[in-house]
């Protein structure tokens, strides 16, 4: 990982957004309105699956992370666990 290329980070829209609404606070109440507007930008994002594979393989636990959130992320996470079990 040390010497991975994070050019892709140059694309990204969320450079030009408030990094405040790529991580909220819960779950419930105005973080959910939060977390779908973040969703919203990824969405427009030319290197969303860039940011997503950089937040699985550095285990981003917090924020939004390539369109998705953090119970998300684990979902993700616990079933390619599982794939590379099968595979072994």
């Amino acid at each position: 990982m040390a010497n991975a290329d994070y050019t892709w980070r140059r694309d990204a829209i969320c450079r030009d957004t408030d990094p405040d609404l790529f991580f909220p606070v819960g779950t419930t109440g105005y973080a959910l309105v939060q977390i779908d507007r973040a969703k919203e930008v990824c969405g427009e994002c030319p290197v969303k699956v860039d940011c997503l594979d950089y937040a699985l393989e550095t285990n981003q636990d917090s924020g939004i992370w390539g369109g998705t959130s953090e119970e998300e992320r684990r979902t993700l996470r616990r079933r390619i666990a599982g794939r590379e079990r099968i595979l072994v």
